[in-house]
């Protein structure tokens, strides 16, 4: 088929962080499907813990200068990018002083997750797919990789419902083991109820706001779920298996993945086209 645009928002991409099953993934990952000719766009959070000297990002001045807000606090959107020469590959970094000038990524140095990780989530969720308006590159198909990501799916198919340049987007969302111990805090529903996001959409998450609660969220609202992770957990993988209307391609081998992948995108591509 021809050639689609891909987007991936991702949570870790290596060298701009220690290798981890989600970082070398994703930093292989848009390489390989963009030799396979299709058009991508990559992004991260600009966590603290990057060298931006070493690493060689630079601002991006026309695309940062906007303000989100927050639980009635506005927060500035700042827009960073740096190349992977070897890939011919850009990434683009959400940044923002308030969430992500930490010298760690989701925990302190004590191993102590940070209390405002919803906030920093929905920061970056909705900061990639506001720098996206602004470039005008309208994706077909948004690939999510991380629990930080989660909320893609949501925001697309309700608060970007109608927006001409997000509305048709296909979401593929990777469950891997990567879970965090303590559940978001008790008003992250409430902050998602932003224009077009109801209650109703928030059910998986009413009761507490867990890792398993918001992989369900993320699985709701996709096209599509790869399983990340040779091992995940049973209780989402369950899950999965009862929602049979959703695409869904098991582990795929670091031999095999990109072209299961990439295959696995055609399949969801075409679903009710």
């Amino acid at each position: 088929m021809d050639a689609k645009k891909i987007l991936f928002i991702t949570q870790e991409i290596t060298p701009y962080l220690p290798e981890s099953e989600i970082a070398t993934i994703c930093r292989n990952l848009p390489q390989g499907i963009q030799d396979r000719g299709r058009e991508i766009r990559t992004f991260m959070p600009k966590f603290g813990n990057i060298n931006e000297r070493r690493n060689q990002l630079h601002e991006v001045i026309r695309l940062s200068g906007m303000n989100l807000i927050i639980d009635d606090t506005d927060h500035p959107l700042i827009i960073k990018v740096a190349s992977i020469q070897s890939a011919r590959m850009q990434v683009y970094f959400i940044d923002n002083d308030d969430f992500f000038q930490r010298k760690s990524t989701v925990i302190d140095e004590a191993g102590n997750e940070y209390e405002d990780n919803d906030d920093r989530s929905i920061f970056y969720v909705r900061g990639v797919l506001e720098t996206v308006k602004k470039l005008r590159w309208i994706p077909d198909l948004i690939h999510c990789h991380g629990w930080m990501s989660a909320l893609t799916g949501l925001y697309i198919k309700r608060a970007y419902a109608d927006d001409p340049c997000l509305r048709n987007a296909k979401i593929v969302y990777s469950i891997y083991g990567d879970d965090f111990k303590v559940p978001f805090r008790n008003d992250f529903g409430k902050k998602l109820q932003m224009d077009g996001i109801a209650e109703n959409d928030l059910r998986s998450i009413k009761e507490d706001a867990s890792f398993v609660s918001l992989a369900k969220l993320a699985i709701d609202f996709s096209d599509g779920v790869i399983q990340g992770s040779e091992s995940i957990n049973p209780e989402i993988s369950k899950y999965i298996e009862s929602n049979k209307q959703i695409p869904f391609l098991p582990y795929q081998s670091p031999e095999t993945y990109l072209d299961a992948f990439n295959s696995f995108y055609d399949v969801v591509l075409d679903k009710n086209q």
